[in-house]
């Protein structure tokens, strides 16, 4: 592994980017032409003289791929011990830009670009293979870069999934998990990338329609482009769109409608409402005091106030919250609960749910955690009733960042200046 300052070449290190089964890429420092660039350096043990060969092919076929929405490469070649790929460093990927909210007039954006570079490969009979948002690179402008053209598929050679296929799972079309990819397996995971985009949800297998968000995503979008995103998703590759230009011209018909159909939705939403408009400007000084520390990113379905993931009762109006009804800030949902999971957790730390479906081999690392179980030493995150690794019951009384008070019933720490309920246990507040 490199370190920050770290020289290899011309190219001086400054940090590591993002870390995978196929590669490490870093962000580096062109010290001769003086500009930021990202290096891909896959692992040692992959370097074999078959996959060598691979890339030399695939070099010269994307080498061909000019257009202003996909990712060229700069250099391929050894330093040394190491294969380093360089290329052009963007600001952020479009997995990072999914953690905050994104506008759907920008999403429309986004979108449009994607397909254009899906478009343009398909054109020449090129399949990427592997479309996800971590290969979807941002540059300033909200301008769109798809990345790992070719490398993509010889990176998918070392890993297969399902019936012998390759792909990211997650993102991969039911042909191409079972070996035989093609152009609409681009075009199914072109529909799960915008389906997240405009809806904040994964589709998961086995598919079946509505999934989940899709109330979020009909509020958003006009419902010709539900339609879009529906025929994309089919499970049959038959009924999809047979490639990214088909899906582009679909896509085209219906932007202006679906502009006007957000447009109209945004100034609905901020027309003045005499009703109720209490309750709006206490929700606001409520997410400003305390939504980051309690991550309150979703409503109460009932009295559509703010509660995050964790809370098990509506800390507003006391409905109970078995189920998460609505997006998740986390990759992966438990089957019980549907509160969100990182991949490497083995149980659900919410709902005492079982255990995790094919759980990660890889370790993440999370700014959340905060605390550790004295049992098995694994990090915890704010609010767990459960520890991931172990399963034990967390028995730290957990308190809101800032405030002393805590409920009488469970100990853990509430907001008596806003709520009626404790949102842990379900108790009223300031009741005996």
């Amino acid at each position: 592994m490199l370190k920050a300052r770290d020289r290899l070449d011309k190219y001086r290190i400054d940090g590591r980017v993002a870390q995978g089964g196929f590669a490490v890429v870093y962000r580096a420092f062109d010290t001769i032409e003086g500009i930021p660039v990202a290096l891909k350096i896959p692992h040692a043990r992959l370097m074999t003289p078959e996959t060598l060969d691979d890339f030399r092919r695939e070099v010269r076929l994307t080498a061909s791929l000019d257009h202003p929405n996909i990712l060229h490469m700069k250099n391929a070649s050894y330093i040394g011990d190491l294969f380093v790929i360089v290329y052009p460093l963007g600001e952020s990927s479009l997995a990072d830009r999914l953690k905050h909210r994104l506008a759907p007039r920008t999403a429309l954006q986004l979108a449009e670009q994607l397909l254009e570079a899906v478009s343009y490969a398909h054109q020449r009979s090129i399949i990427h293979c592997d479309i996800k948002p971590e290969n979807v690179i941002l540059f300033p402008g909200n301008r769109v870069r798809l990345t790992d053209f070719g490398i993509a598929k010889v990176a998918l050679k070392t890993r297969t999934i399902l019936g012998g296929g390759t792909g990211s799972i997650g993102y991969v079309a039911p042909e191409q998990a079972h070996g035989k990819p093609s152009l609409r397996s681009d075009v199914f995971a072109l529909g799960l990338v915008l389906y997240r985009m405009f809806s904040g949800e994964l589709p998961e297998w086995p598919y079946e329609w509505p999934p989940w968000g899709i109330e979020r995503l009909r509020r958003t979008v006009h419902p010709d482009f539900v339609n879009l995103l529906r025929r994309a998703m089919e499970v049959d590759e038959r009924a999809r769109f047979s490639n990214g230009t088909h899906m582009l011209a679909a896509f085209r018909r219906i932007k202006q409608r679906t502009l006007r159909h957000a447009t109209a939705r945004r100034r609905r939403s901020k027309a003045p409402k005499a009703k109720g408009q209490w309750k709006s400007v206490r929700m606001r000084e409520f997410r400003r005091r305390y939504g980051r520390a309690l991550e309150t990113r979703s409503t109460c379905g009932r009295c559509s106030m703010p509660v995050s993931e964790a809370m098990h009762h509506c800390p507003w109006c006391g409905t109970v919250r078995r189920v998460l009804k609505g997006g998740s800030a986390f990759p992966a949902r438990c089957r019980r609960c549907r509160r969100g999971l990182k991949r490497d957790w083995r149980f659900c730390p919410w709902c005492y749910g079982g255990q995790v479906q094919e759980p990660s081999t890889r370790a993440f690392t999370d700014v959340r955690y905060s605390h550790r179980c004295p049992g098995c030493r694994g990090d915890l995150m704010p609010f767990m009733r459960y520890c991931p690794w172990c399963r034990t019951k967390v028995r730290r009384k957990w308190r809101v960042p800032e405030q002393a008070e805590k409920c009488s019933r469970c100990g853990w720490g509430v907001v008596a200046d806003y709520w009626s309920h404790c949102a842990w246990c379900g108790k009223k507040i300031g009741k005996t």
